[in-house]
């Protein structure tokens, strides 16, 4: 878990504001991206200083409603054959698919804003409603106002950890750093020495020939 949280880190680090963009709005696309941990990160990384929490939620929202509006038309153009396909890369099976697309039939826009909070049908709400003929103008409403409650809460968590946390995380992540930056150098280093042998080694055969 630390290793996965790490590395999450490390990459919305050096990728900055469009890191937290790109994984947000294709884990609400529906790809198998961990975008409420990257908003956690984001959170994080706010307190540590590194990122203005302004522009964070501003990103995260706009990708949140971005990607959620991409799945709404995916599902309006291709209709329920694409939600089967997103269902099979959750593994969902067809008794709880068809629970989620009664459920998001039955409540309409309540059910594209609730989706938010709810593991697995977050990135299928989106698919679902547009398959569904849901009008626009109601998944639109609902897809901002679940990404305007829903995003500062991922991060807020995630600020919250560094608040309360903070002093434990931060030694352990700059051991993971320098172990990272060990690592990395050590296998430089085994490159460099390899073309080396690589070299010698041919130069040994032009020379015995």
């Amino acid at each position: 878990m630390h290793t996965t949280v790490e590395s999450l880190q490390a990459l919305v680090s050096q990728w900055g504001y469009l890191g937290i963009l790109v994984f947000v709005l294709l884990g609400n696309f529906g790809l198998p991206v961990p975008e409420e941990s990257v908003l956690w990160v984001a959170g994080y990384l706010v307190w540590q200083g590194g990122f203005q929490l302004p522009l964070v939620l501003l990103v995260g929202i706009v990708s949140a409603v971005a990607g959620d509006s991409l799945g709404y038309w995916v599902g309006r153009r291709y209709g329920q054959p694409v939600v089967a396909r997103y269902g099979l890369w959750a593994r969902l099976t067809p008794p709880r698919l068809e629970t989620m697309r009664r459920f998001v039939k039955h409540y309409g826009p309540v059910a594209v804003f609730l989706a938010r909070f709810v593991i697995g049908l977050r990135f299928l709400a989106g698919p679902l409603a547009g398959s569904l003929d849901l009008p626009w103008r109601s998944f639109l409403i609902a897809n901002v106002l679940g990404a305007l409650v829903y995003v500062p809460i991922m991060v807020g968590m995630g600020y919250a950890v560094g608040v309360g946390l903070g002093g434990y995380v931060e030694p352990i992540w700059r051991a993971v750093v320098k172990a990272q930056e060990s690592l990395l150098l050590g296998a430089v280093l085994l490159g460099l020495l390899y073309l080396g042998y690589r070299a010698l080694q041919r130069r040994w055969k032009v020379e015995s020939a």
